[in-house]
């Protein structure tokens, strides 16, 4: 409710418009100096603005001190009107067909789970496609029967839409398509693909996790059914509020689902709706150019390209504010902690992440970059001096010769006397050991 509430209510905030982001001009201004955490992982999550996190705080308070229904109450017209309008406005959809949901993941396993195509019919995914939603997808082909395709690449990486066009038919159920791909950067053309699928009658999926908030994301240009996106990420909204548009004649379904599954907290989704509107007050002061620090990824480029030993990982012809490198001889976890003790934050990946595309490359754990709107060309220039210090010195050490370990004594035997018996081990399985060992997960054919 936006009602002002009476001076004897102790209800005494509102949570409209206003409260939520404040004006244009609030938004956390980046300082230069060198004490200043240069934060490049916005698509791992995005740093909420100073408004977002105190709204967001603000709520988390009012529940502990009046219970959730109170301010569930509080927070109706946000919860029922006003955040679908701004998620409808940011896809180009009817604010309708939007629903909010923990994150895009369960959200596309929970219309999935729903869905029941014909044995042997045909299902397509990408190698960018996501473990989870991977999962999702051979669970669909073990419980229906259908077959799970790969669309090739291009050898420039690129998903090889002439296949695409020369091999789709009505025996296509469903098409999976992340627009970009949490391991690199590459912006799949999910326009084109829409085209090319329109005239069929499969169930057409896009992620947009890592795509929204950084560029523009229309679900009707696209022409797909179902859309999915995380809110914390180029969005900055709070942790556990997604997103999804639903065409209408999936909505009954993908709500049979959800009922069985967990809503986000009325507090982060009144966070995403401040994001959403500090976005949308962002976007028309900076303009498009301005979304996730677009300009500066010639620049990031530059500073990673410019490290020696380091390597790309940037298929595709267009790219986005996500930037993925590995260094040859050093360890990706390595780095990543020895630049965060420089105070700068990257994110290690790990190839199982995408089991269709990295492990292929022969990369299994890499380092990715990501801007963001507050992302400035200081931080940049840091980024790329704390990457050679850190390439420097490990280099370096690992050159050192190390010195010979001595190993120490023997231990003098102890006798065992001749009327001792033997230990008799027990019968029965023998003890698993209790290291812990690595999982390793094989996509499969």
């Amino acid at each position: 409710m936006n009602a002002t509430p009476s001076s004897t209510d102790h209800r005494d905030h509102t949570y409209g418009t206003d409260h939520a982001y404040g004006t244009a001009t609030d938004r956390t201004e980046p300082a230069d100096q060198e004490g200043r955490t240069v934060h490049l992982d916005t698509a791992g999550w995005g740093t909420m603005p100073a408004a977002v996190r105190a709204l967001v705080a603000d709520c988390a308070s009012r529940e502990d001190r009046y219970g959730p229904h109170e301010l569930e109450e509080d927070l109706e017209d946000v919860l029922r009107t006003e955040v679908h309008e701004r998620l409808g406005a940011l896809l180009g959809v009817p604010a309708a067909d939007t629903a909010v949901v923990t994150d895009a993941a369960g959200a596309f396993d929970a219309l999935v789970s729903r869905l029941a195509p014909g044995r042997g019919e045909r299902v397509w995914t990408t190698p960018y496609e996501s473990a989870a939603r991977l999962t999702a997808l051979y669970a669909l082909r073990d419980r229906t029967r259908c077959t799970v395709e790969v669309v090739p690449l291009r050898e420039d990486g690129d998903l090889d839409l002439e296949w695409m066009a020369r091999h789709i038919g009505d025996d296509v159920a469903l098409v999976s398509v992340v627009h970009v791909p949490s391991g690199c950067g590459i912006v799949n053309p999910v326009e084109e693909i829409g085209q090319i699928l329109a005239p069929y009658r499969c169930v057409y999926a896009v992620d947009a996790s890592y795509s929204a908030g950084q560029l523009p994301v229309d679900a009707g240009r696209i022409g797909c059914q179902l859309l999915t996106g995380d809110g914390w990420r180029f969005l900055r909204g709070p942790y556990a509020a997604g997103f999804a548009f639903l065409a209408p004649r999936l909505r009954a379904a993908f709500e049979d689902a959800a009922a069985h599954r967990p809503l986000p907290p009325n507090a982060a989704v009144a966070g995403l709706n401040a994001a959403l509107a500090h976005h949308t007050a962002t976007t028309a002061a900076d303009g498009p150019a301005g979304l996730a620090g677009q300009g500066l990824l010639p620049a990031l480029r530059a500073a990673v390209e410019e490290c020696p030993g380091t390597e790309l990982i940037a298929p595709g012809r267009v790219q986005s504010a996500i930037l993925a490198f590995r260094h040859r001889d050093l360890p990706a976890a390595l780095v990543r902690r020895r630049l965060a003790a420089r105070g700068v934050v990257v994110w290690k990946t790990v190839a199982q992440e995408t089991p269709l595309h990295l492990p292929r490359s022969g990369a299994t754990t890499a380092l990715r970059a990501s801007l963001g709107p507050d992302t400035t060309p200081q931080d940049i220039a840091r980024f790329g001096r704390a990457l050679r210090e850190v390439v420097r010195e490990e280099t370096a050490g690992a050159q050192r010769p190390r010195p010979a370990r001595t190993l120490p004594p023997a231990p003098t035997p102890t006798p065992v006397l001749a009327s001792a018996p033997a230990p008799v081990p027990p019968a029965g399985p023998r003890p698993r050991p209790s290291a812990r060992r690595h999982l390793t997960l094989c996509p499969t054919p």
